[in-house]
């Protein structure tokens, strides 16, 4: 059988990445397909080939890949895959697009609906700069939601990393879709039963992940916190902040694995749409203190794993917090339930359970 990898673009390094990733390391013998490939910026490709679209013969594309929203659709309907019994597309946009046999499969392992198109007031939000040229970009969008629309009906099964994003696909795409958890690579992280004195924030320091509420709550409770990070929030988040809270910036992997085994808990207060932290830090044997919407329901239990909080404000992760130092938590028993739900090994097993039934 002859399998082809897809996905978006391969100019950074994120959640979505990492699962590509995993998939190339699945397939080693299948072709990868990608529209922009920066290797400086994304993850190891190693000796393999990766095939790009004509976009790649733009100038500067590959550093401004946001600004060719318009050309990606045309330019993975483009990309010639009729010799492919078997096509897995890695996509948050664009890669569902693309053209099979009709005696194909086609498995779509879908991050997210087209967030810039469908939740285009929080994606400007994010980006500033784009405001400016905000009626100019609702006029494009418009346009690109309806072909979204068309080519989202493509592949022959989705596969979403959470019940929140599978729900998405099926209002905005009218599509089912099976929720298969992403994974981690568990052997990547240190265990302990051991905790010191201080909880930790983990995350890039922008306004949706709301670690203004994180430090805000510690402000007043006034126990340590550790935020390892950076991004534009981090001047502001700095100037807020009472002498108990210590910002550590960018750090090493090690580094990091050793603050996710050694804190009392690990803080999240973003709405994900999976989130890989909590389960890092289940996997560390450290429980989560998260807010309960999104991803997170799907991969923690609450007063098991963590606490999970009902609203995105001070008092209410407080309140979390303060519950949390009444639990006698069992780090065996964390670190078991994230080895044994979402490993890589869990993780393929139900893969291939799911397309050989399809």
């Amino acid at each position: 059988m002859k399998i082809a990898l897809v996905h978006d673009y391969l100019t950074q390094r994120g959640g979505a990445e990492r699962v590509f990733e995993l998939l190339c390391k699945r397939y080693p013998q299948a072709d990868v397909f990608t529209s922009l490939y920066d290797p400086q910026k994304t993850i190891d490709m190693g000796e393999r080939i990766v095939n790009t679209t004509f976009l790649q013969k733009i100038p500067g594309a590959a550093k401004y890949f946001r600004m060719m929203a318009p050309f990606y659709f045309p330019a993975f309907r483009a990309l010639d895959l009729q010799d492919y019994d078997l096509i897995i597309s890695s996509s948050t946009s664009f890669a569902k697009a693309v053209r099979k046999r009709p005696d194909a499969y086609h498995v779509c392992f879908c991050h997210n609906v087209t967030r810039f198109l469908w939740d285009t007031e929080t994606y400007l939000r994010e980006y500033g700069d784009y405001r400016y040229f905000a009626p100019l970009i609702e006029h494009i969008f418009q346009l690109m939601r309806n072909v979204d629309l068309k080519y989202a009906q493509e592949p022959d099964l989705y596969i979403a990393n959470s019940s929140i994003v599978a729900k998405r696909i099926q209002q905005i795409y009218s599509k089912q879709a099976i929720v298969i958890n992403y994974p981690i690579d568990t052997s990547q992280f240190v265990y302990s039963d051991v905790k010191e004195d201080y909880y930790l924030a983990s995350a890039r320091m922008i306004s949706y992940k709301r670690l203004d509420v994180i430090v805000e709550a510690f402000n007043w409770l006034g126990w340590r916190l550790l935020i390892s990070g950076d991004g534009p929030e981090q001047a502001r988040l700095k100037a807020k902040a009472l002498s108990n809270i210590e910002f550590l910036g960018h750090v090493s992997d090690r580094q990091r694995k050793d603050l996710f085994a050694k804190a009392k808990s690990i803080i999240v207060a973003a709405l994900e749409d999976y989130g890989l932290v909590p389960i890092e830090a289940n996997a560390s044997g450290t429980p989560v203190i998260a807010y309960g919407a999104g991803g997170v329901l799907d991969t923690q239990i609450h007063g098991k794993t963590g606490v999970l909080f009902s609203r995105q404000t001070p008092d209410s992760l407080q309140a979390a917090l303060l519950e949390s130092g009444q639990i006698t938590w069992n780090y065996e028993n964390i670190r078991n339930h994230a080895v044994n739900n979402f490993s890589e090994q869990v993780f393929f097993r139900k893969v291939e359970q799911v397309i050989g039934q399809n």
